[in-house]
């Protein structure tokens, strides 16, 4: 190949790898020879002279891939852009586990690790991993100098309220999930504090904590008309529970959104688009929360860290529920 293109083979290696100074022609004319010749460079070789093996870890605690699939599509999509490959570890939430696939992964040399999992609740940062780059996803680490991309939750929740409030709904209740989950207390939070500004309480004076579920979501909506029958809209911290309001609501007779509008969060298609009617929601860009991690962990891998916490706005999906 560097015979063809008249060049030594140090200029041909140097630009196949894109490093070091030479003309635009001299590197056109390896480019052209690895095309005639259909050359592949040999990864094994690369990775001894470079000291990089040119993968990256992704572990996950979410087995069913609801929150990893995306994010794992958007590292792809940041990482495939300089032919790095990504190797999928699924810890399923054990500790052992999770100590296992990070030994073969150090011991498959790999240029570094993205930690994500289904919930939004900080985590420990990972033990043991010596030099190797870690950037957290969705789930923050607990320790302030790691690099955390996370969803911006205020945001989510402010996109939410106000377009409520634009839309003329004034009794707004909430429904959510676990208060011992972050993202229940998160967004219950918010919301309470945005309407507080906007000089408004909750319809029901309290924020509904349950469990992320349809059923919560066809009860919690029952105690919401009992306790505030003037309720004009309720915001559910995610779709599965909005979906279960919204059904409730319909076998009430209560027009959605006619007399009461329906906001989920997480834009999950299965239950926004399966909803009656169709939900409007706040998407948290999953695929934009990885494709920040993988580019946050390049910065790492060369020397150039981003440490602390980065957060990713989210999108408001207008639908038919509101």
């Amino acid at each position: 190949m560097a015979t063809l293109a008249g060049v030594s083979v140090g200029t041909a290696s140097k630009a196949l790898s894109g490093n070091g100074r030479m003309r635009p022609e001299t590197r056109q004319r390896v480019l052209d020879a690895v095309q005639a010749l259909d050359f592949r460079p040999n990864p094994q070789a690369q990775s001894l002279h470079t000291g990089r093996s040119w993968t990256v870890g992704l572990m996950t605690t979410d087995g069913i891939g609801r929150f990893s699939t995306p994010v794992l599509l958007g590292a792809e999509d940041a990482l495939g852009a300089g032919k790095i490959s990504v190797l999928l570890c699924d810890t399923r939430g054990d500790q052992i586990r999770e100590q296992h696939h990070l030994g073969n992964l150090m011991d498959r040399r790999v240029d570094g690790i993205i930690v994500t999992g289904r919930r939004t609740d900080p985590r420990p940062p990972l033990t043991g991993v010596r030099e190797i780059p870690v950037v957290y996803a969705l789930s923050p680490s607990t320790d302030p100098a790691d690099t955390s991309v996370v969803s911006d939750e205020r945001h989510g929740c402010q996109l939410a309220v106000d377009y409520l409030l634009g839309s003329g709904r004034t009794r707004i209740a909430h429904v959510t999930g676990p208060a011992h989950h972050a993202a229940a207390s998160d967004r219950a939070r918010f919301t309470t504090s945005l309407l507080q500004q906007a000089s408004l309480e909750l319809s029901t004076g309290r924020v509904h904590f349950g469990d992320w579920s349809e059923a919560w979501g066809r009860r919690a909506a029952d105690a919401v008309l009992r306790a505030a029958p003037d309720t004009d809209a309720i915001f559910c911290g995610n779709d599965q529970i909005a979906r279960g309001v919204t059904d409730t609501l319909r076998e009430r007779g209560v027009p959605v959104p006619e007399q009461v509008a329906v906001v989920g969060y997480d834009n999950w298609d299965t239950m926004t688009l399966a909803a009656r009617p169709p939900l409007t929601t706040i998407d948290v860009d999953l695929v934009e929360i990885g494709r920040i991690a993988a580019l946050r962990l390049l910065e790492a891998i060369d020397t150039n860290p981003s440490p602390g916490l980065h957060q990713v706005p989210c999108r408001l999906v207008v639908r038919e529920s509101a």
